[in-house]
């Protein structure tokens, strides 16, 4: 049996009822501890000075420092920090803004355990997390390609396309016939190229340029 990897998080929400919900979601994985709870940006911040943290998991509107201005100055101060953002609101504003700054995952409250936990788990290993209704957001929110001038090669509009299609790195690997180390090594050249920041960038880039 493969061992998981421990992870530390917090939850940053202004609604105790939320973040006792995500608590007893999380009573079953053993690998997953929540060390701290904040009802706000600043109170967030303090935790992570203060303790060992993987995993910040904040909502977007909460008094004092919302999720978005929390974002900005973890990813500063605290860049190894993950950022996942866990919120009712999916416009393209909120959406972009994230992406943007450094938001490794984003999803939304109606979402179920299972996704909860697959959204941490998924960017405690490096990659970020946005399915369903967010990427759909994105999606509708283009209006009108605007192809940059940007050359990629067959092989990086491949890993690209996929990376849209919400591939892992391992499934990217298996389709493609690469190796790991090769997709990642794609995936940071095409950070490159198109001047994002992660790989919610590419999704954005990808949508808004007409590579899907």
């Amino acid at each position: 049996m493969i061992q998981k990897k421990e992870l530390n998080i917090i939850i940053a929400d202004d609604h105790q009822i939320v973040i006792d919900g995500l608590k007893s979601l999380l009573i079953q994985q053993s690998h997953i501890k929540v060390v701290g709870e904040a009802a706000n940006g600043k109170e967030a911040l303090d935790l992570i000075e203060n303790n060992n943290i993987d995993i910040a998991v904040l909502d977007i509107s909460m008094p004092e420092m919302n999720g978005v201005e929390a974002t900005k100055i973890i990813k500063k101060q605290y860049p190894d920090v993950k950022i996942l953002i866990l919120t009712m609101h999916d416009g393209s504003e909120f959406v972009h803004e994230l992406v943007e700054i450094g938001a490794n995952g984003y999803i939304l409250k109606n979402r179920g355990k299972e996704e909860f936990v697959e959204a941490l788990e998924t960017i405690s290993n490096g990659e970020e997390y946005i399915k369903g209704q967010v990427l759909n957001t994105l999606l509708k929110a283009v209006r009108k390609p605007k192809p940059k001038a940007v050359q990629f090669t067959k092989r990086e509009k491949d890993v690209l396309r996929l990376i849209v299609d919400e591939h892992t790195t391992s499934e990217i690997s298996a389709k493609l016939n690469i190796a790991n180390s090769t997709v990642e090594t794609h995936r940071r050249n095409l950070i490159e190229k198109t001047g994002v920041k992660s790989s919610l960038g590419l999704v954005r880039y990808a949508i808004e340029n007409g590579y899907v």
